[in-house]
């Protein structure tokens, strides 16, 4: 049985869809006891870090997403679920000025994520500088919306069956950093390395989303579900 966690930010429709495509049964609910007993959690979401925190909090799924991971158990991050497992995101933290937290002016402030892996979300204007890319170019635009194609780097349990160089639907202008890069199992460029496809142990992550990519993000939902993690 699979349980997705509902905390009102989105997209979770379309995932109910693929699950009713693919024949699993599934349990959706507001409420984290709802989730004790089923097998695997999908996290999806749309929308911005502050507020999808925040919705967590109210919740109680951010006490229940640590505690399932930190069980190894099964968890598969979509969009800002692939992005709000890590520690901090620029989106949501405003610069803050000399009374603010005591931080220095001019000081990017993040908000506070779920810390299940150790990382960063950045905006992609702040990467590009970092590289001397222009963010004003008018080829790359934020957020990054639409298909792009996707390396695989190392073996995934998620990815198998999948072609090297699929093509997924993104949407988002935020970029996972994380810590150890060895997490990264799928990346595509758009400007600066984008982290894709991410695996930590029991935790799996897409940047992209599975469930409106077609036959080769329904076979990652598929392997998520079924497979051998």
């Amino acid at each position: 049985m699979i349980g997705i966690v509902d905390y009102n930010a989105g997209n979770i429709k379309s995932v109910e869809r693929a699950l009713d495509y693919l024949g699993a049964k599934y349990v959706l609910s507001k409420n984290p006891a709802d989730l004790a007993n089923v097998d695997r959690v999908i996290f999806p979401g749309d929308g911005e870090a502050a507020y999808a925190m925040r919705e967590l909090v109210m919740t109680g799924y951010d006490k229940f997403l640590r505690e399932w991971a930190q069980d190894k158990k099964p968890l598969l991050g979509i969009c800002i679920g692939a992005q709000i497992i890590f520690d901090q995101s620029e989106e949501g933290g405003q610069v803050s000025g000399p009374d603010a937290n005591g931080s220095p002016a001019g000081e990017q402030a993040y908000t506070k994520c779920l810390g299940i892996i150790p990382g960063t979300i950045r905006h992609f204007s702040r990467l590009w500088r970092e590289r001397d890319i222009d963010p004003a170019d008018n080829s790359r635009k934020v957020p990054h919306m639409g298909w792009n194609d996707v390396s695989f780097s190392g073996s995934c349990p998620i990815l198998k069956g999948v072609p090297d160089g699929s093509d997924f639907y993104f949407v988002h202008s935020y970029v996972i950093q994380p810590q150890n890069p060895s997490v990264i199992k799928g990346f595509a460029n758009y400007g600066a390395m984008v982290p894709a496809v991410i695996q930590s142990k029991n935790v799996f992550a897409c940047q992209f989303h599975p469930e409106k990519s077609g036959k080769a993000g329904l076979q990652i939902i598929k392997n998520f579900v079924e497979g051998e993690l």
